[in-house]
């Protein structure tokens, strides 16, 4: 056994945070939620990126779903560079759809269906949410490998951070939850 070998923890509904030294403009000050994370692999939301001319009422006329009420202030994000066109819905736990939510953890369930959407239009829908379009993903020990190369950091999700409207303050946000000055972040990172 290696004593010094970094163990990358279980990231089930843990936010990754991107580093300066993060290579792929795609996730430049990326805020990303993990949804699952196994052996497999991993996959996540991006929850600080608005898609942009996109927003909750284009997305429902869209699909043809009428909305039974105003829908205001619900954005669709940039979820990832995986799957574009597909549909995600990070939200609070009050809500769970039969065999189709999967339970990140005790705080958030991840919804990928229609129906979900319509109960979102209807007001009968989850408390709290985030739209998606498009997912992170990585292959087995992909990212294990990146948070090593100090591409990421993380730490705990909280409703809070991750369904606020300003997303532009989510990166900074996330940092101070460890503790981390951005100001004081360099571009390349090592390990003694």
């Amino acid at each position: 056994m290696n004593p010094f070998k970094t163990e990358v923890e279980h990231l089930d509904g843990k936010l990754l945070i991107a580093m300066p030294s993060m290579g792929d403009p795609r996730f430049n000050r990326s805020v990303i939620c993990i949804c699952a994370h196994s052996g497999d692999g991993a996959m996540g939301l991006i929850v600080n990126k608005p898609a942009e001319n996109l927003n909750f009422g284009d997305l429902l006329e869209q699909l043809a779903i009428k909305a039974a009420r105003p829908i205001d202030g619900i954005d669709v994000h940039y979820g990832g560079p995986v799957e574009h066109g597909r549909g995600f819905v990070l939200h609070s736990r009050d809500y769970e759809a039969e065999d189709a939510t999967l339970n990140v953890n005790e705080t958030f369930g991840m919804t990928a269906t229609l129906d979900i959407l319509d109960d979102i239009s209807q007001g009968v829908g989850p408390d709290k949410c985030l739209l998606a379009l498009g997912y992170a993903g990585w292959g087995p020990g992909q990212l294990e490998n990146e948070i090593r190369d100090n591409g990421w950091i993380t730490c705990d999700a909280n409703p809070a951070l991750v369904f606020s409207e300003d997303h532009d303050a989510k990166w900074k946000a996330a940092l101070d939850v460890v503790g981390i000055d951005p100001r004081m972040l360099s571009s390349t990172g090592g390990s003694a």
